[in-house]
């Protein structure tokens, strides 16, 4: 009895981590976007009103990545320590370019170089967001760990598999962006955002086949999972979906819709993430440590979910809120 209570609990704090990491995704995925897409602007009024698209907002949404941090190592402790050990150098330039990139957003208004800190801006969202597809790519490609413990270099986490994951993530953070921007802003920025997110959108789909075609070959059991009877039959529809999404979001950007690229791009991303958090299950670190053998006890988990679950709330509301208070369009002057 006991070892079923905790193996549900730990599958709840599963989940929990799955919808805290899309939150993130979604919150600060966008932002980080429009820095990716900035670097291909080249006039600085036209950088100048992408930043201020995000003003108001961009500050709040790392908040989702240090919940995600100190959930996982509340619920999995095991996890954390091997994640942290494996990863320190992806995870170091992203914290690096994440601080960079605020000061780039602070500075940029009250210094002469306004070039430089808009380059700034740019670089450092691009390589947060490798850093996190690198980090991503390291974990879901498999990292060397034996007895709990990580076994590898500190460049284990890099591979032609993590090298496409990243790609890809940036990718899909600067459709994000570019249907953001899609719908506050407009004119010339409005239809450069279309064009760069089709470019997007192509990069992540190209991106997103090569690692599913990948990943039943690198673990069997994600084969199984996939391709048996009856799980294929309540699997297929993600894929499906996500191919639906992605020709509606084509459908979007060709037709001049300024709300729909950005749902079908949400839609994309929510239908990817959960076909990866179903893929790797139970595993968290594949193919060594699962969730039943790095799950904290009983009574650490009932903690951690009665507190998480009061905090999300109070975050939603407060993130909603910011975006509402700010989701008026933004004009040159």
């Amino acid at each position: 009895m006991q070892t079923d209570v905790h193996s549900f609990l730990a599958t709840t704090c599963y989940l929990l981590l799955g919808v805290i990491l899309m939150l993130y995704v979604i919150t600060d995925g966008f932002d980080l976007g429009i820095g990716i897409l900035s670097l291909f602007e080249r006039e600085e009024g036209r950088r100048t009103e992408m930043m201020a698209v995000i003003d108001g907002v961009w500050d709040a949404n790392e908040a989702w990545l240090v919940l995600f941090g100190v959930a996982l190592f509340g619920a999995f402790p095991v996890v954390y320590s091997v994640a942290l050990h494996a990863l320190y150098v992806p995870l170091g330039v992203m914290l690096v370019a994440l601080i960079l990139r605020g000061m780039a957003v602070m500075l940029r208004g009250h210094t002469r170089s306004q070039r430089f800190w808009s380059l700034a801006f740019g670089g450092a969202s691009l390589v947060a967001a490798l850093a996190q597809g690198y980090a991503l790519g390291g974990v879901v490609g498999g990292l060397p760990v034996v007895e709990g413990k990580f076994t590898g270099s500190a460049w284990s986490w890099l591979s032609p598999f993590s090298t496409v994951v990243a790609v890809g993530v940036a990718a899909g953070y600067g459709l994000l962006g570019g249907g953001y921007l899609i719908i506050r802003t407009r004119e010339e920025l409005q239809a450069a955002s279309r064009r760069r997110s089709r470019y997007a959108a192509w990069i992540m789909l190209f991106a997103a086949a090569a690692v599913t075609c990948v990943m039943p070959a690198l673990y069997r059991y994600v084969s199984q999972r996939w391709f048996t009877v009856p799980d294929l039959f309540l699997l297929a529809p993600l894929p499906a979906v996500a191919l639906a999404a992605f020709i509606k979001l084509m459908r979007g950007l060709s037709y001049g819709d300024d709300h729909s690229p950005f749902v079908w791009s949400l839609i994309i991303f929510v239908t990817s993430f959960v076909g990866l958090a179903v893929s790797l299950y139970p595993y968290l670190v594949p193919p060594t440590l699962t969730l039943g053998e790095t799950a904290s006890s009983i009574t650490v988990l009932v903690f951690l979910l009665m507190g998480i679950g009061i905090l999300i709330p109070v975050m939603l509301v407060y993130s909603g809120y910011r975006h509402l208070v700010f989701r008026e369009r933004i004009r040159r002057d």
